[in-house]
């Protein structure tokens, strides 16, 4: 294993990415890769400068820690949502990608697997894992939400850099299974946040999403229960078998259907019952038939 050394660490995270079929999940990590290098591009980070552990659903970047954070940081804010308005607005609703990120820096080895150690990178994740962080990103209009850790708060974010507001970041505090995290989340944090422990769900689907479309999209409404005086199903006859036609209530007042009037309770009208007075056709002033309009 090398020895642990300073990094940049960055994670992005597909919302949803198991709720899409294999077609899909393609496309998505196709756009994930295309977004990642593009930020990483305008921020001057090249290749040479950062190393990547692909997630399947996520990316994880590992960036010198000579490279600017603060360009970084600009990058995610604007170039970020820029790249996925554009992307979603062409593509499907099955096919919208919104995005979960989280900056962080710490000190992380690589073991001779290649793969990478580091009490500040499992940190990292467990950011990018929290209800939290799932929650703001459901309730927002926006695709993409962002939450940076607490160094690099203090670091960097703090000092509010030009085009880096830091008023626009608040502090947040992220349960895991190692105990409570302190982070700072852009923008307001969710009304639903709720608590995140350790046996937290941690599906993909949001509570009151609709399958098939971008995440933060509401489920349809339930159907509104049916008030007395509107018409509906007939109700259950003898032995509850159902009454042989529909039954139309009407409380007083007038229903007009267009062709004649009937006045007072009437039964055997195509097998149902009406009660009150139906007009058919106009009714004048006086309630005759047929009389004004």
């Amino acid at each position: 294993m090398t020895d642990p050394v300073s990094r940049t660490i960055l994670l992005l995270d597909i919302e949803r990415f198991s709720d899409r079929d294999d077609v899909e999940q393609a496309y998505l990590r196709r756009m994930l890769y295309d977004i990642t290098d593009r930020a990483l591009e305008t921020a001057g980070i090249d290749e040479t400068r950062r190393l990547r552990a692909d997630r399947g659903d996520s990316v994880m970047e590992l960036i010198d820690a000579n490279a600017s954070v603060t360009a970084l940081l600009r990058a995610l804010l604007t170039e970020v949502p820029a790249q996925l308005r554009a992307v979603n607005r062409m593509a499907s609703c099955s096919a919208q990608i919104r995005l979960r990120g989280v900056v962080a820096t710490g000190y992380v080895a690589v073991d001779r697997h290649e793969g990478w150690v580091g009490s500040d990178l499992n940190h990292a994740c467990r950011l990018l894992d929290a209800h939290l962080l799932r929650a703001a990103l459901r309730e927002r209009a926006d695709d993409f939400v962002l939450c940076v850790s607490d160094a690099l708060y203090a670091g960097v974010v703090r000092h509010d850099h030009p085009g880096i507001p830091a008023a626009d970041f608040h502090r947040v505090t992220v349960d895991s299974k190692n105990g409570p995290l302190t982070a700072w989340l852009h923008g307001l944090a969710p009304a639903t946040a709720g608590t995140a422990g350790a046996g937290e769900d941690h599906s993909e689907r949001g509570t009151g999403e609709a399958p098939g479309g971008s995440g933060g999209r509401p489920a349809p409404a339930a159907a509104t229960p049916k008030t007395p005086g509107a018409s509906g199903p007939a109700p259950a006859g003898s032995e509850g078998a159902p009454a042989p036609g529909p039954v139309l209530h009407i409380d007083g007042g007038t229903v007009s259907f267009g062709g004649g009037y009937v006045a007072g309770d009437q039964h055997g009208v195509s097998g149902g019952r009406v009660t009150g007075d139906v007009v058919m056709g106009g009714k004048g002033e006086r309630g005759a038939p047929g009389e004004g309009s």
